[in-house]
């Protein structure tokens, strides 16, 4: 599951200068998708494991911005770039994007390039622990998998819990996706915070937030649950620009606030 999410979102006004934020949404976790049948939902099943491979995407219904350039490991600003797709990033149903391919966009060590010229060196970015933001406990319980590096690995941490239990935004920032399009991570909430991080929560029961609402840090914003996994849990990713974090090495110790 852990590499599926590593790249999807909705829709958000951001400016084209937040163009090292690959929403990567949620999240390698690349995807699979729906399963109903309807002709507007996503086939996901027939994609490759980890990435949507191709050189255009052909926008569903549904489809945000920032859930193609997580599907397809893209950053968000370049994709708006590439494309000439201004802020707010309304799509068409139909509507043709370039895409690049998320493995080509890396090097072998995992490093993006700094977008500047097809000639620069790879560089992967990655803030210290605490340095940019202050993180708060989406919910509290026991850590059920923690975060991996490996081929596969969990991109985030899943927390175990009660069903019904609070899920609450780790930070102040905007919702960027609500749904339940992502095949194994049931009802999904991303939101991004200032210009370059994203956090995700999945498998809620509940989701009590809409696409491009502002929340505050701590504020309630789903129900814990088992959508999309074989027990109650919370899968919780902290993302900067495209580098999926460890978030035990940012949050505080549990039971505690952030210290800033």
């Amino acid at each position: 599951m852990s590499n599926r999410l590593g790249m999807a979102l909705g829709r958000g006004s951001i400016t084209v200068g937040w163009r090292r934020v690959a929403v990567c949404l949620v999240l390698a976790l690349l995807l699979a998708g729906c399963s109903g049948k309807n002709s507007y939902n996503r086939d996901y099943d027939k994609l490759p494991k980890g990435s949507y491979s191709g050189k255009t995407y052909t926008v569903k219904r549904g489809d945000t911005l920032y859930y193609i350039a997580w599907i397809t490991d893209n950053e968000v600003g370049d994709l708006a770039r590439i494309n000439k797709i201004r802020p707010p990033y309304s799509l068409a149903v139909g509507q043709k994007l370039k895409v690049t391919s998320g493995a080509a966009s890396k090097s072998s060590s995992g490093s993006r390039s700094s977008g500047r010229s097809s000639g620069t060196v790879l560089v992967k970015s990655t803030p210290p622990p605490g340095a940019s933001r202050c993180w708060r406990w989406p919910t509290s319980g026991k850590i059920l998998v923690k975060f991996s590096t490996a081929d596969g690995g969990n991109k985030g941490i899943d927390i175990g819990g009660s069903r019904g239990q609070p899920v609450y935004a780790s930070a102040t920032g905007k919702v960027v996706y609500v749904g339940n399009q992502l095949r194994g991570y049931g009802n999904l909430i991303m939101i991004k915070h200032g210009e370059d991080f994203i956090t995700a929560y999945a498998h809620n029961d509940s989701t009590l937030v809409r696409n491009g609402q502002q929340v505050k840090a701590g504020q309630k914003i789903a129900t814990m649950g088992s959508s999309g996994a074989d027990s109650v849990r919370l899968h919780f990713q902290i993302r900067y620009r495209a580098t999926a974090l460890d978030p035990l090495r940012y949050l505080p110790p549990q039971g505690s606030s952030p210290s800033c």
